[in-house]
Parts: structure tokens; C-alpha cells; sequence
């Protein structure tokens, strides 16, 4: 992955293309994990999540071009042919992920949080509080913080 980067940053772009790499480079993970991601595929408890979830096996194959582009553009950093289609995959994946939240139509978003975003708890929720484990242990972070000793406090570990 740090070659990559290290490649990047003596790239001097001339092209569309060149300059298309280094605006997506983010994109592009380590080679490791798209080597992962297809013996992930390919294995028998995979290929059983596959069958429960879609009903048939997929295709890994795409898992492995992306390897061995990951790999090219490694050894080669000027390779801009397989960073591209190693940022297109990326960029699909992105987008089957993505794809629900965008076609959803039930729910309308927001611009901005709500007005009262910050009002307090009702009176019932904060006397639940007073009494909680995670009030207790405020107070006490509160009158340690207050004491002289918490300045010049040091930390051990054992």
C-alpha cells in the first residue's frame, strides 16, 4: 500500500488519465486485502454464505483481476490502465453498496439537524441518569479532575 503512495507522489501527471489515477488513488486499498477477499470468496464457508444468501455460488473472479491490477500497479506505478480499472471496480462497489440509500423514497433527508436537537432530557430520563452506572462514574471523573493532586498525577501500568 505505501508504494503506491510513494509512487503517487512522484507521478508527475501529463495525462487525463494520469491525473484521473491521482484524484482516486484513496480508493485503491492494499493488495493484501483484494487477495483476501477472494480466497474469503472462493472458500467452502464462503461459498455456503453465498448459496444461503443468493441461492447460488458467485463470481470471485473479479476479486482476483483486482489482485493482480493491485499488484501490476505496484510493481509499476505508472500502469495507469490497471489503476483505473482497479478505481472503476472500486467505484462500482461503491455504488451496489451505496444503491439502496440512494433509491430510497421513503424517507425524505435532512439538510440541517432538528431545531431542538440539543433541548434536555425529560425530567423521567434524568433521574434515570442520577441513578445510572455511567453517572457515577462522571461524578467521580468530575471530583478527581477537581482535586490538586490530579495535575501532577502520574499513570502506571502494571
Amino acid at each position: 500500500m505505501s508504494t503506491i503512495y510513494e509512487a503517487a507522489t512522484a507521478i508527475k501527471p501529463k495525462t487525463a488519465e494520469e491525473e484521473q489515477v491521482l484524484k482516486n488513488l484513496w480508493s485503491i486499498r492494499p493488495c493484501y486485502l483484494y487477495n483476501e477477499e477472494y480466497e474469503d470468496c472462493t472458500s467452502i464457508k464462503g461459498r455456503f454464505h453465498q448459496y444461503f444468501i443468493h441461492g447460488e455460488s458467485i463470481d470471485c473472479n473479479q476479486w482476483k483481476r483486482d489482485f493482480d491490477n493491485c499488484l501490476r500497479v505496484e510493481k509499476t506505478p505508472t500502469d495507469t490502465k490497471s489503476a483505473l480499472e482497479l478505481i472503476h471496480s472500486e467505484q462500482q462497489r461503491r455504488e451496489e453498496r451505496m444503491r439502496a440509500h440512494y433509491s430510497n423514497n421513503i424517507w425524505t433527508k435532512r439538510k440541517s439537524p432538528p431545531e431542538d436537537w440539543s433541548k434536555p432530557l425529560p425530567e423521567h430520563m434524568q433521574k434515570e441518569y442520577e441513578s445510572s452506572f455511567l453517572a457515577s462514574k462522571a461524578k467521580e471523573l468530575r471530583e478527581g479532575a477537581q482535586t490538586p493532586d490530579a495535575e501532577s498525577s502520574s499513570c502506571a501500568i502494571m
